[in-house]
């Protein structure tokens, strides 16, 4: 784990918000360089793409404080902090990056005061990739309306964008340990620090001593997801937008595809994200998300081409080989 990527000033960077930062900054220079494709000032789409960013971070935001599992902690910040625990060391409990109150009872660390902004605090962590897609598709729309740039058209060029941001953003979640895999003995295991995310969740489910051990060895799904994002992004550039049909085609190819990659990787995964009837939250969006490519699908694709007139007889009547006989 690698919470801070480095340090400027005694000032850490986060390691996520730097990784998405980077794909954010490689995806609006690739839609730049493609304005010119779509008949736009490059200005546009880079206007764009920023305010596509600053809803995206509003809608993940919303998506993992209501839906990921950690509401009522949110709510007691606000109301109860005592009931809020934070599974640490008595010293990190100390130390001015908590300040909390300790528990020498319950051996953990309470928040010393009430937040009722603890759930606007995105540079914390906590973000929720549909979410953040939720969020900024509706304002992406808006937009292309409003400034007159073709919509679909565009969204051809996010549908290997957005798959591309997501291969830097999920290795921003491994250097932090989020997004947590379930425990593996296979080769490609993984085992987090102690007061991972990891090693707190598997000593509350029973799996470990204590969180100050480190983790027992768990799926990297944060690898997983990074390497199907890449291999989706190179599809729909390389595959699907030289073969596309319609404009929003390489779009839906991309929801699609992660639909599916995202649906099967939360088997693997085992960090809290909420869920219903044994889904995911994300599974859930995913199944909800491939309708909507397959309704989509069906209303933009060109209709099917007339049958082709027969061909014309070669012989004129009565001219023809019976004829002749």
């Amino acid at each position: 784990m690698r919470p801070q990527l480095f340090r400027l000033l005694d000032v850490g960077a986060p390691s996520y918000f730097i990784l998405l930062l980077t794909g954010f900054v490689l995806g609006t220079a690739i839609a730049a360089l493609w304005a010119r494709r779509l008949g736009q000032n490059p200005d546009s789409l880079i206007d764009l793409g920023i305010a596509m960013a600053f809803s995206g971070l509003v809608g993940a935001r919303l998506l993992h404080v209501v839906a990921d599992g950690f509401f009522w902690d949110y709510v007691h910040l606000c109301t109860d902090p005592s009931l809020v625990d934070w599974h640490i060391t008595r010293a990190e409990c100390a130390s001015p990056a908590y300040a909390g109150v300790w528990d020498e009872a319950k051996k953990v660390c309470h928040p010393s005061g009430q937040n009722c902004w603890a759930w606007a605090n995105f540079m914390a962590g906590g973000l929720a990739y549909y979410g953040g897609f939720l969020g900024a598709a509706p304002v992406g729309w808006y937009l292309c309306r409003r400034d007159r740039i073709p919509f679909w058209k565009t969204a051809d060029v996010v549908g290997f964008i957005i798959p591309l941001g997501l291969a830097f953003g999920r290795m921003g979640c491994l250097l932090v340990g989020c997004c947590f895999g379930k425990p593996t003995a296979g080769a490609m295991g993984l085992s987090f620090p102690p007061h991972s995310a990891a090693s707190e969740w598997q000593h509350k489910a029973g799996l470990l001593g204590g969180p100050d051990l480190a983790s027992l060895a768990v799926h990297p799904t944060q690898i997983y997801e990074s390497a199907l994002s890449l291999a989706i992004a190179f599809f729909c550039l390389l595959v699907a937008h030289p073969r596309k049909r319609y404009h929003g085609q390489v779009f839906l190819t991309f929801v699609a595809l992660y639909s599916v990659a995202r649906f099967a990787i939360e088997f693997f995964r085992s960090d809290d994200r909420g869920g219903l009837v044994g889904l995911s939250t994300s599974q859930l969006i995913g199944l909800g998300l491939l309708a909507f490519c397959a309704a989509m699908h069906r209303r933009l694709r060109p209709p099917p081409a007339p049958p082709a007139p027969p061909p014309a007889s070669v012989y004129r009547a009565g001219t023809g080989p019976t004829a002749a006989a």
